[in-house]
């Protein structure tokens, strides 16, 4: 059997898989982000493995014993200092952490946005890892004289877990803004720009490679055997894409979690300027000979937490007694018509195709009539309109998408999955094995030990579970909304932008 675990934004997953693809068992734990000032957002690295480890233990419960190699899909762009000893010498700064922002303006003004777009896929901005480290070295130069390297959640988890060396897989080097498309060696101009040199970074391995075997001692704790194989995994959307069963161009990954994204294949690398002006990312894929892209709005289920946690109190004891989430509950109980408000949920600025850090959140067309769950079904739409803004930016660049996969909480509603259909024009599928990041990592880890020959073999085993088609007259409905959603943000912006 293969273990794939999933370490993302605010939760860890492990499942362990038999051969056939099927979950044997599985568990999880949440955690959350710490923000001890505005644009920063941290998380306690040992924290992490710590839980990473109970929720393996857990998982390993019953089958643990029959496993014989693991991978870890990661959330990207997270980055720290370790020492000699591989302990974090600061909490991991997020990807949605934007205080590197004057170092994201520094590379921009040194090389050049379009330049270093075109040479890495990547564009300067306070996401990318390289600019985060950079903060670091400029700002915390304490920290620097004392850090052996800096590692991402891909090389430090692994390096926890033994891998022989610190390795980096190609999907997380490639998106740190260091490493040119199609190489695997670090660009030195660009690592001394952050003050730091090539041996202060792992190195970077393809997807799939073997590079090492759990400890002993690790194993015993973790109720695993001796032996297991590590092998590196990846990228959460690369191997979430990966899991769903995206190996070639034509479909999307809808991965609607603590933020949602749109993720498609690429057959080459494009930084063409239609994807520099939108923001639009281009790194390798798990598929070797593969790239990818996607779309990123920072506040997807994030929003929905916020919202229903802090205003649809009412809703927590019924919720109980229907053994229901309190997400779940508060959107079956929204009208099963549109929303007669209108939603920007920029709460944590808007992302692709504008990038606007400035923007913010703004519920319009509230009346005496309007009710908790009204406005909980004008965010649930909102959402939708701000994948369709993204799919129409991509059909644009000659990248269309004719359906779309959901993975992740999204994938639980099927109010939100109908929305997302009648606002795109799109069949929206889920999957029967719904933990996709979980299941791209394990595929990596079967073909590592020859459980299959290839990644495309493995992937023919992703099976779709139900289809939402589009309604044609909620969706001629949903466009005239979706251009006053659109006009809604372009009257509002600047005004935002001073609030």
């Amino acid at each position: 059997m293969l273990l794939g675990i999933d370490v993302g934004t605010t939760c860890v997953k492990a499942a362990i898989f038999s051969p056939d693809g099927v979950i044997k068992s599985e568990a999880s734990e949440e955690y959350g982000i710490d923000q001890p000032r505005p644009g920063w957002a941290e998380q306690d690295g040992e924290r992490v493995f710590t839980l990473m480890c109970e929720v393996i233990r857990r998982a390993a419960a019953q089958h643990g014993q029959a496993v014989k190699a693991l991978s870890l899909s990661v959330q990207g762009d997270a980055v720290t200092a370790v020492d000699g000893h591989m302990r974090p010498l600061l909490p991991f700064q997020l990807g949605m952490d934007y205080r590197c922002s004057p170092q994201a303006e520094a590379y921009a003004e040194e090389f050049g946005a379009l330049p270093l777009f075109q040479k890495t896929g990547m564009r300067p901005h306070p996401i990318n890892t390289l600019c985060k480290i950079r903060w670091i070295t400029e700002n915390r130069q304490d920290v620097a004289r004392s850090a052996t390297r800096y590692m991402t959640y891909s090389d430090f988890l692994l390096c926890r877990l033994g891998a022989r060396e610190p390795v980096i897989d190609l999907t997380m080097a490639s998106r740190t803004m260091a490493l040119p498309l199609n190489t695997s060696d670090w660009d030195g101009e660009l690592l001394r720009a952050a003050g730091i040199g090539p041996d202060q970074l792992s190195r970077p391995v393809p997807s799939g490679t073997a590079v090492g075997e759990l400890t002993g001692e690790l194993a015993n704790e973790l109720g695993l055997p001796r032996g297991v194989l590590l092998v590196a995994g990846g990228h959460d959307q690369a191997l979430a894409a990966l899991g769903a069963g995206l190996s070639a161009p034509g479909l999307a990954l809808d991965s609607h979690g603590t933020a949602e994204v749109i993720s498609t294949v690429l057959n080459s690398p494009q930084t063409g300027s239609g994807m520099f002006q939108g923001f639009f990312p281009c790194y390798a894929h798990a598929v070797p000979g593969r790239f990818l892209t996607f779309s990123l709005n920072h506040t997807a289920g994030i929003l929905l937490k916020w919202y229903t946690e802090g205003f649809c109190a009412a809703d927590e004891a019924p919720a109980h007694r229907a053994n229901e989430s309190l997400y779940g509950y508060v959107l079956s109980h929204s009208a099963d018509v549109p929303s007669s408000v209108l939603v920007l949920p920029y709460f944590a600025g808007k992302g692709t195709p504008d990038c606007d850090l400035n923007a913010k959140g703004l519920i319009a067309g509230l009346t005496l009539s309007t009710t908790r769950h009204t406005i909980a079904r004008g965010i649930i739409e909102a959402l939708a309109f701000d994948m369709r803004e993204n799919l129409e930016a991509l059909a644009g660049m000659g990248i269309p998408v004719a359906e779309l996969r959901c993975v992740g909480g999204g994938a639980r509603s099927p109010v939100g999955l109908q929305i997302k259909a009648d606002v795109t024009g799109l069949p929206v599928h889920t999957l029967r094995v719904r933990e996709a990041a979980c299941f791209g990592a394990a595929m990596l880890a079967g073909v590592a030990v020859n459980g299959w020959s290839t990644l495309e073999e493995a992937a023919s085993l992703v099976r779709l579970d139900r289809t939402y088609l589009p309604n044609p007259n909620a969706h001629e409905y949903y466009t005239k909304r979706y251009e006053a959603y659109r006009a809604l943000y372009r009257v509002n912006r600047e005004l935002l932008a001073q609030i």
